[in-house]
């Protein structure tokens, strides 16, 4: 994301009271969770209108993922969600949360959906039941609320996967954009203007 600041001449020296707050997702875990809370809380208190959060991501806990979308929804600020680099399985889910218009791919972003993988080790039969139950229930959660955020049917992303055969699907910035992930391919700019008004009355 860019970022330019134009000051007023007459000004020779600034210090913002509160900096703006660009927020970055590299992990999906607890410690990312917490962090990513305690940062949109934040940038709600700087005065900027649109909270932007970019995300370079290969992903990780789905429990995270879903705690970072609750914290999303509760937010009173636009969200920017904007791929850099790799925004894959959790990434590519939290990219698509971003509010609508507010959804950015970088030129040259890769973003990867794929089903929920098995997050357990455990041996007992009845374990993995219960684990392979819990996985189909997290996928077919996000799967869906990926489709909703793009403006989809609810089993579009589903149908794609299994017509991959379940493979990871890879996709281009442009991809993107057809499948209603994000609102636009580039990187929006960031920018802050501090000015000077002498007025005599």
């Amino acid at each position: 994301m860019r970022k330019s600041i134009s000051i007023d001449e007459k000004i020779s020296e600034i210090k913002l009271r509160y900096n703006p707050i660009v927020i970055t997702v590299n992990k999906f875990d607890e410690d990312a969770a917490r962090k990513f809370r305690d940062e949109i809380n934040a940038a709600h208190n700087t005065g900027q209108p649109v909270i932007p959060v970019v995300i370079a991501s290969y992903g990780g806990a789905v429990y995270s993922l879903l705690n970072m979308i609750d914290t999303i929804e509760s937010a009173t600020l636009p969200i920017m969600t904007i791929a850099e680099g790799k925004a894959m399985s959790c990434g590519a889910v939290l990219l698509s949360c971003g509010t609508k218009g507010y959804r950015y791919a970088a030129p040259n972003a890769t973003i990867m959906i794929h089903d929920v993988s098995s997050m357990s080790s455990r041996q007992k039969v009845e374990e993995l039941k219960a684990d392979v139950n819990e996985s189909d229930r997290l996928n077919n959660k996000i799967m869906r609320l990926m489709s909703s955020n793009c403006g989809k049917r609810p089993d579009y992303f589903l149908k794609e996967i299994h017509k991959r055969g379940r493979a990871d699907w890879f996709l281009e910035a442009d991809e993107c954009l057809e499948s209603g992930l994000v609102d636009h391919v580039g990187l929006p700019e960031m920018k802050i203007s501090v000015n000077v008004e002498i007025d005599i009355e």
